[in-house]
C-alpha cells in the first residue's frame, strides 16, 4: 500500500506536463500556418501589381475645341420695374368724401374728376362771403357822397373867408369843416379795404370749393385708391394721399443695382435683356438711359442705380416686378475663344515613368496618369494663363496665352505667346480617372 501511492502521483504529474507541451505545440503550429498564409497573400498581391505595373494606364482627356466666333460680354444686375412717372394725388383741404368716380386699373385723362368732397359747409361760407362783399360795396356810394359834401362845405367856407378877409368866417368853422373832410376820406378808405378783405375771403372759399374736386394731374392709370365715400380726411398736418397714378404703362423704367466692380462697363445707350419671375421664359428688352453718380450701400455692398427704359406694349410688365437684367457692355465679332473650364484645368505633376514590366512595391506608387511635360516657371498675371491642348501624339502640351474678356462661359484669346492654338484645337478641360 505504501509503495503504490508515490507511483500514482508521479503518473499524474507526467500527464499534466504532456498536456501542456501538446498545447504549446498546437499554438506554434497555428502561428506558423497564419504566417505562411500571410506570406502567400502578400506574394500574390505583389505578383498581380507587378504584372499590371508594366502596362500603360489608359487615360481619357475631356476636351473642348477652340472656336472662332462672336462673344457678348454682359453685366448682370437686378432691380425693380416702375412707371416712368408716378404721382400721388392728395387733398389740400379737410372734409368728407362724397363721391369716388374711379377704381383700381381705371384709365384716366388729364383734368378728369377722380372724387369730390362734401361742400355744403363751404357753400354756406361762400354765400356769407358774397353777402359781406356786397354790403361793403354798398357803403361806397354813401361814403363818397359824404366826402363830396364835406369837401364842398370846406370850399365854401374858404371862399367866404377870402372875400371877407377872414372876417365873415371863424377859424373854428374852417377847422371843423377840414376835419369832416378828413374823416370822410378815412371812412371811404376803410370801406374800400373792407371790400378787398371780403373779396379775399370769397376767393379763399372759392379756392377751397375748387380743391374739393379731386382731379387727375396726368393721363395714365390708377394704381392705388385709398378712399371710399363717407370717409373723413384731415389735411391739417400733411396732405393725405387719395390716389396713386401711373403715367402710360406702355413705357416703363427698370431701376437696376449695378455692382461697383461692374459700373465702369455700363454706359448710356447699351442694350439690355431681362426676365421677370412672372414670365421666366420670355426675355424683355430695354436700353440704358442713365447711370447715377450717387452710390448706395446695401449689406456692405456698394451699388449704383442704373435707369433702363423698357417698352411694355402688351402691358405684361407691372410696377414693382423684380427683374434680372443682362446689360450688353461689349460685343466682339469673329474672335478666338476657349472654354473657361480649360483655364481651371491643371495636369498631374511630371514624374519618372517606370520601366515596362517592372513590378514590386514600386508599382504601388506609380502616378495614375502618364507624365505631362512641365512648362518652365513663368510669372502669372491676371491676363495671362497656361492652357493644355491635346497634341497629335495624344499627350498634353502647354500653351501660353494672353486673355481678353469673358462672358462667363468662354474667354477670348488675344495672343498665343507659346505653343500652338487655332480654331479646332482640342483644349483639355478635365481628365477622367481610369476605373479599376
Amino acid at each position: 500500500m505504501n509503495e503504490t501511492a508515490p507511483d500514482s502521483a508521479d503518473a499524474v504529474l507526467d500527464t499534466s506536463h504532456l498536456r501542456a507541451e501538446l498545447a504549446r505545440l498546437r499554438r506554434r503550429r497555428r502561428i506558423i500556418l497564419a504566417g505562411g498564409l500571410l506570406v502567400l497573400l502578400l506574394a500574390a498581391g505583389l505578383w498581380f501589381v507587378g504584372k499590371r505595373g508594366g502596362e500603360p494606364v489608359s487615360v481619357r482627356y475631356l476636351t473642348d475645341a477652340a472656336q472662332r466666333g462672336d462673344l457678348s460680354i454682359t453685366v448682370t444686375a437686378t432691380g425693380n420695374l416702375s412707371p416712368t412717372n408716378q404721382v400721388d394725388v392728395g387733398a389740400e383741404i379737410s372734409g368728407t368724401i362724397r363721391e369716388v368716380y374711379v377704381d383700381f386699373n381705371d384709365p384716366v385723362k388729364v383734368g378728369q374728376v377722380l372724387a369730390r368732397l362734401d361742400t355744403r359747409k363751404l357753400e354756406a361760407q361762400r354765400v356769407q362771403a358774397e353777402a359781406n362783399l356786397a354790403l361793403a360795396r354798398a357803403k361806397i356810394p354813401q361814403l363818397e357822397a359824404t366826402l363830396t359834401e364835406a369837401r364842398a362845405k370846406l370850399q365854401r367856407l374858404q371862399h367866404a373867408g377870402k372875400l371877407s378877409a377872414g372876417q365873415a368866417v371863424a377859424q373854428q368853422d374852417l377847422d371843423s369843416a377840414a376835419a369832416n373832410v378828413a374823416r370822410a376820406e378815412a371812412e371811404l378808405l376803410q370801406a374800400k379795404a373792407e371790400i378787398k378783405a371780403s373779396e379775399a375771403q370769397l376767393t379763399s372759399i372759392l379756392t377751397d370749393l375748387d380743391k374739393s374736386v379731386i382731379r387727375s394731374p396726368i393721363g395714365g392709370v390708377v394704381l392705388k385708391r385709398s378712399i371710399d365715400p363717407g370717409q373723413t380726411i384731415a389735411a391739417s398736418l400733411q396732405t393725405p394721399v387719395l390716389f396713386t397714378l401711373a403715367e402710360d404703362l406702355a413705357q416703363m423704367e427698370l431701376l437696376a443695382d449695378v455692382d461697383e466692380a461692374d459700373v465702369g462697363k455700363v454706359a448710356e445707350g447699351q442694350s439690355v435683356s431681362f426676365t421677370v419671375d412672372a414670365y421666366p421664359d420670355q426675355p424683355f428688352s430695354g436700353r440704358v438711359k442713365l447711370v447715377r453718380y450717387g452710390s448706395e450701400l446695401v449689406n456692405g455692398v456698394v451699388t449704383y442705380k442704373t435707369e433702363i427704359t423698357v417698352g411694355n406694349p402688351e402691358l405684361k410688365l407691372r410696377p414693382g416686378m423684380t427683374a434680372t437684367a443682362e446689360i450688353l457692355s461689349q460685343h466682339l465679332e469673329d474672335v478666338l475663344t476657349i472654354a473657361n473650364a480649360a483655364l481651371r484645368y491643371r495636369p498631374p505633376e511630371a514624374a519618372p515613368k517606370p520601366a515596362a514590366g517592372s513590378g514590386g512595391l514600386g508599382a504601388l506608387f506609380r502616378p495614375p496618369f502618364p507624365a505631362a511635360p512641365t512648362p518652365p516657371p513663368e510669372k502669372k498675371t491676371r491676363e495671362e494663363a497656361t492652357i493644355w491642348v491635346l497634341g497629335e501624339d495624344g499627350a498634353p502640351a502647354p500653351v501660353r496665352v494672353r486673355l481678353g474678356p469673358s462672358d462667363g462661359r468662354r474667354t477670348q484669346v488675344l495672343e498665343v505667346r507659346s505653343g500652338k492654338l487655332e480654331p479646332g484645337t482640342p483644349v483639355i478641360t478635365a481628365t477622367e480617372r481610369p476605373k479599376p
